[in-house]
């Protein structure tokens, strides 16, 4: 086997090696307000899981830009409120747009055919497109270096307010999410996605 050792490869190298073995990765594509003008911001994070039910928990690794923090983390932390919308097939293109690099006082939805719908919980609006979205509060935020001691990226945990689900993407029977319905699309390395490929149970053991 060929050995890796991290602190002889570059970010990207590291990034490369590791984005393309841990994978599917599931996609949050997340809403935050800006402090000053609520300007809804928008972008895409394959960064992304579930911690926890108990309490409801999710996280988000958001990459800085030469060591500042992009608009997503700034407004999660200054707001303290996000949305985090799960990407399906028919909104991933819209998705793709959002991960243009803009200023921070223009919404990357501009360019995207989606439409904004108010939340429940939380005062950043929502993508009305997305089948499932989780309105959120940030649980707790946790800026971090790299070995050269920059700050390089941000984690964000998310503690889920209120959850909303398509009517079409439940399966009724099961109470549950119909994930044929669903299309959820997941992350690759590089420029690659994957939709759900072919499915299996297995018997947890007692």
């Amino acid at each position: 086997m060929r050995l890796l050792r991290m602190d002889e490869l570059s970010a990207r190298d590291r990034y490369r090696w590791m984005s393309g073995a841990i994978v599917p990765r599931p996609i949050a594509l997340v809403t935050t307000l800006t402090e000053k003008g609520g300007v809804v911001n928008a972008a895409p994070f394959s960064f992304f899981t579930m911690l926890a039910s108990d309490p409801p928990l999710l996280s988000i690794a958001v990459g800085r830009r030469e060591g500042q923090m992009k608009d997503t983390a700034r407004n999660a932390v200054a707001m303290e409120e996000m949305v985090i919308h799960v990407v399906s097939e028919k909104i991933v293109s819209d998705m793709n747009e959002t991960a243009a690099t803009l200023a921070p006082d223009e919404s990357e939805l501009e360019r995207t055919s989606f439409h904004l719908t108010e939340s429940v919980t939380v005062s950043v609006p929502a993508i009305k497109e997305a089948r499932i979205r989780f309105e959120c509060k940030l649980e707790s935020h946790l800026p971090t270096k790299n070995d050269a001691g920059e700050l390089s990226f941000d984690l964000l945990i998310a503690r889920v307010l209120a959850m909303h689900i398509a009517e079409d993407v439940i399966d009724q029977e099961a109470n549950g999410i119909d994930m044929d319905a669903l299309q959820p699309v997941a992350r690759l390395a590089g420029p690659n996605y994957a939709g759900l490929g072919a499915r299996y149970s297995l018997k947890r053991p007692k």
